[in-house]
């Protein structure tokens, strides 16, 4: 008599348990790397910020479904991705120049209802990529567009109001060319 199920879809005991060790001891280290370092290790403060929490979901991703990655390595593997980017935010709060290393630069890419077309192109960003986020902003006139930032994770900030709101550019610091805000 046949399998009830075609091979694909069944697993054999040892590898069945694999799997269920292997899921409980990455998930019982990622709790006490998290609390060890703090939640900042999910954020998207920063550039390397979210590229931990990406190589942190790969590296749970290979633990748990790769035969030759064993829960071992893949613990040892988080705790050396923690570990990094604990360091990599303890430098970045201290060293300046560390922080320019580590982070992209925010960059403007509309200011007052106008796109800045040299800025969308060196950030490589389409006006139609601008207006998608302007709607999930719930922008409903271009000229209600204060501001529209590309942030270092990659986020897009939208700042809109009333056009003779001034923004206060103590907000858009360290981000290039906040001075085309100015009036």
């Amino acid at each position: 008599m046949p399998p009830p199920f075609p091979s694909e879809f069944t697993l054999p005991g040892d590898t069945l348990l694999r799997v269920i060790v292997g899921t409980l001891g990455i998930y019982l280290a990622v709790i006490l790397y998290t609390r060890l370092a703090g939640l900042r290790s999910f954020s998207k403060m920063s550039s390397f910020d979210f590229a931990v929490t990406v190589a942190i979901g790969s590296v749970l991703a290979s633990t748990l479904l790769l035969d030759d990655v064993t829960a071992l390595q893949g613990v040892i593997a988080l705790a050396l991705l923690y570990v990094l980017q604990v360091l990599a935010s303890v430098l970045r709060l201290r060293w300046e120049p560390w922080r320019r290393v580590l982070d992209n630069q925010p960059i403007l890419l509309m200011a007052h209802g106008e796109f800045l077309h040299e800025n969308l192109r060196s950030a490589r960003v389409t006006e139609e990529d601008i207006r998608a986020k302007l709607r999930e902003a719930n922008v409903h006139a271009l000229d209600h567009v204060l501001a529209v930032v590309l942030e270092t994770t990659g986020d897009v900030s939208v700042l809109h109001g009333d056009p003779e709101t001034e923004v206060d550019l103590a907000i858009l610091d360290g981000v290039r060319d906040a001075d085309r805000l100015r009036r």
